[in-house]
């Protein structure tokens, strides 16, 4: 153990903790609707999230569609999850501007 105190490992990722936080964050934007497969803006679905092992796996539509084209994104860090916050919120404003 070294005296700095910089050798603290972080907590391990939590997966299910992890797609609660992205849910919460979703809702938080207030333009999505959460359904059964996912979540809508107006009748499309744009973002779908589920659990797969140790990390989440999500699909984010590229732009709004009946049939999306799908971006695929693998959380396996909070990292991760802070840079598809990021992408949702700044597609979030895309598309909004392109209403």
């Amino acid at each position: 153990m070294s005296d700095d105190g910089w050798d603290i490992a972080p907590p391990p990722f939590n997966a299910d903790a992890a797609l609660q936080t992205l849910k919460r964050f979703v809702r938080d934007q207030r333009l999505l609707a959460e359904r059964s497969e996912g979540w809508l803006l107006g009748a499309d679905v744009v973002l779908k999230a589920g659990v797969d092992g140790a990390a989440v796996k999500v699909q984010l539509a590229k732009r709004p569609a009946r049939t999306p084209e799908w971006d695929l994104f693998t959380l396996k860090s909070a990292a991760d999850l802070r840079k598809l916050q990021d992408e949702i919120r700044r597609r979030l404003t895309r598309w909004k501007e392109d209403e």
